[in-house]
């Protein structure tokens, strides 16, 4: 992704039957798995895909995840997981990301689920450290606006 690159990251979600509670909505708890997909394919579309982060020592780490949750998702529906960072600082950074409900065409303005993460960059025994080299331009691309930190 380069500096000029469409910001937020966009991955496609289709809800599958298994995903789904007894009112025939996503379960709660699915929607964070679906935002640690928005997380993992917005890195690799920057060059940082999960195996490189774990051969070369480094792991990130969500220390905190506050979501809100609008409208249900339903079987079949196409949704999209928008992934961006909003905040970076030493060893840590803030995640913005939402999810929304993109069929018939639709604007994206039908927002099912927000969060707020935060995720730590760690070495392998879960210690914080800065984000090496390699790793701070990914980082950076997925930056809502990389003047600001």
């Amino acid at each position: 992704m380069t500096d000029n690159a469409e910001r937020p990251h966009r991955t496609p979600i289709e809800v599958r039957f298994s995903e789904l509670d007894p009112y025939r909505h996503v379960n709660h708890a699915v929607y964070f798995t679906y935002f640690e997909v928005g997380r993992t394919d917005s890195l690799a579309s920057c060059g940082v895909p999960f195996e490189a982060m774990v051969e070369r020592g480094i792991q990130l780490v969500v220390t905190r995840l506050e979501a809100q949750f609008k409208r249900p998702a339903e079987v079949g529906q196409q949704l999209v997981v928008e992934t961006e960072i909003s905040k970076m600082r030493r060893a840590s950074s803030t995640w913005h990301q939402r999810i929304i409900r993109t069929e018939d065409g639709g604007s994206g303005d039908d927002e099912l689920v927000t969060a707020e993460v935060t995720v730590a960059v760690t070495d392998r025994s879960g210690r914080p450290i800065k984000p090496p080299d390699w790793l701070f331009p990914a980082l950076a691309a997925l930056q809502e606006d990389p003047d600001v930190s």
